[in-house]
Order: C-alpha cells, then sequence, then structure tokens
C-alpha cells in the first residue's frame, strides 16, 4: 500500500478510537467539564473523520487506492450512509443523557 493511503488509513482508524474514547468517557463521567471534554473529542473525531473520507474518496477516483472501486454500493459510499446513522444514534443518546441530568437538577 501506497505510504499516502496508509496513513489515511492510520488516520480513520484513529478517528474510530478516538470516537471509543469519547463515548466511553461519556458514560463514565461524573460531571459536567468532562462531558465537554468528550463532547471535544467526538467532534473532532468526526471532522477528522470526513476529511479523510474525502481524502480516501478522491484517492479512488484517482485509482491510487487500489482496494476499492468509486461506484455507487462501493463499501466508501455504503460506509457514509453507515456513519450518518450512527451520528444520529450518538446525537440521541447525548439528547437524553442531557435530559436525564436536567431533571436530576
Amino acid at each position: 500500500m501506497r505510504m499516502c493511503n496508509e496513513m489515511l488509513r492510520r488516520t480513520l482508524q484513529l478517528a474510530e478510537m478516538m470516537v471509543e474514547v469519547a463515548d466511553q468517557g461519556d458514560a463514565a463521567r461524573e460531571d459536567v467539564g468532562c462531558g465537554v471534554l468528550y463532547g471535544l473529542l467526538r467532534d473532532s473525531a468526526y471532522k477528522i473523520k470526513k476529511l479523510a473520507e474525502q481524502e480516501k474518496e478522491d484517492h479512488i477516483r484517482r485509482g491510487v487506492w487500489p482496494e476499492e472501486k468509486a461506484f455507487p454500493g462501493s463499501r466508501a459510499v455504503l460506509r457514509k450512509n453507515s456513519d450518518r446513522s450512527v451520528k444520529k444514534t450518538i446525537s440521541e443518546k447525548s439528547q437524553n443523557r442531557q435530559k436525564s441530568e436536567n431533571q436530576d437538577q
């Protein structure tokens, strides 16, 4: 694999790890400050992931990402749709947590 593609792959893995840490940290947090921190981590992860996915798509279109072809139904296209549903689920969890915190106060 080309070095540029390897770095994109590692960046995508890092973004996934950031989301996992944010989710686990958010679940274990005991105060609002940690919630802000993990929210920032999650937002940053999604921004990084979006940019890396766009670069990967560009590499696929240019033919320098040999594992995938750029056509509807490719893993890259399906992954984008999956990411939207994950973001929606995480957003719903955050809203539910905020509601329960407001009720506790």
